[in-house]
């Protein structure tokens, strides 16, 4: 068997710790070749994986592959998406798919131009209760998506590693760290509308605390450029609109990741996975007991862009559903500097 042949650009936590690992379950693919700006650090994951090439240019890289993996910082996720895609090698990128609208759209004309495969990891599609929900709202339990309620909150978990404070190369904090993965999925689940105004405001206060207690490592006030905490109000073209709210760092009892979307005929939670609704003069809450898909997301993920690749399946992902996520993000960080709401044209 002819397996696809993947590069990894960036070679950091999410690499090692979930897309390497997936893609070795995946028996029509293999990792070939790995480049990291830290030369060291990517021998150091080709020797622990058994990876052939060590990369150090990324033209050289992309002659030797099929598809190329992006998990570098979100400021390299355009330019490399771009270079792969013009010298005809499927991406798969890490979320978001960009810093703004602009390099978005210039991912989906190289990926329209070369007719390869651009899809953005947003994993909470594959998680088994965003599956089996999508199905309930396609059947039309729900009716039309009314109102979406998303919360993505952790009480005191500031990432304490990495680059995630950095602006310039992250673009944001805990919106388009965090916030933007359950964005995604209810957009998703909900039919993918363009939204058309973002009325956003963001926060770093808990973040710029000398004493900060964080249970996700130390963090120094003097270099933390993003939020921690972000909300915003969403006008989709459908009619819907959404309520988001996002942090790392929340004086909150718990953590919590919700999406409620109340329709027509019914509501539907996400996380638990519960359906809502008013039937025969009574209220009804139905719980969902068991759900089909038992395998971890990341490998459903991993397999389904090869599958993509290969040409054996249709992609799951629209490059502007996942253009759409972004220009909100930039709107809800534009409108929060400037203290009014967002017209959105496109």
């Amino acid at each position: 068997m002819t397996k696809l042949k993947i590069g990894i650009l960036g070679t950091g936590e999410i690499a090692k710790g979930r897309h390497i690992p997936a893609f070795h379950h995946v028996k029509e693919a293999s990792i070939i070749a790995v480049m990291d700006i830290n030369e060291e650090r990517a021998r150091d994951v080709a020797n622990t994986f058994n990876i052939e090439h060590v990369c150090t240019d990324l033209d050289d890289m992309l002659e030797k592959i099929d598809a190329l993996l992006i998990t570098t910082p979100n400021k390299f996720h355009a330019p490399a998406a771009i270079q792969a895609l013009n010298a005809g090698v499927h991406v798969m990128c890490e979320k978001p798919m960009a810093l703004n609208t602009k390099e978005c759209e210039d991912m989906i004309a190289a990926a329209e131009k070369s007719c390869k495969v651009l899809t953005i990891a947003y994993h909470y599609r594959f998680m088994k209760e965003a599956r089996a929900a999508k199905r309930i709202v396609e059947s039309g339990e729900i009716g039309e998506p009314l109102v979406i309620r998303i919360k993505a909150m952790r009480r005191r978990k500031v990432p304490g590693w990495g680059v995630f404070t950095n602006r310039d190369l992250q673009g944001g904090g805990a919106l388009i760290d965090y916030g933007c993965h359950l964005l995604d999925l209810a957009l998703w689940l909900t039919g993918g509308s363009k939204p058309t105004e973002v009325s956003g405001t963001t926060y770093n206060h808990l973040s710029m605390q000398k004493d900060l207690v964080n249970e996700w490592g130390t963090i120094n006030p003097a270099t933390f450029e993003v939020e921690d905490h972000a909300t915003a109000f969403i006008r989709l073209e459908s009619g819907a609109t959404v309520m988001l709210e996002t942090s790392w760092a929340a004086n909150i009892l718990q953590d919590e990741e919700t999406i409620s979307i109340s329709g027509t005929k019914g509501g539907l939670d996400v996380f638990p996975l519960r359906v809502n609704k008013a039937e025969n003069g009574v209220l009804l809450n139905s719980d969902v007991t068991w759900m089909p898909e038992d395998r971890p997301f990341e490998i459903l993920q991993a397999e389904h862009f090869v599958q993509c690749c290969l040409g054996d399946c249709v992609p799951l992902f629209d490059a502007y559903e996942s253009m759409f996520v972004s220009s909100i993000m930039e709107s809800v960080y534009e409108s929060a500097k400037i203290g009014r709401s967002i017209q959105i044209k496109r």
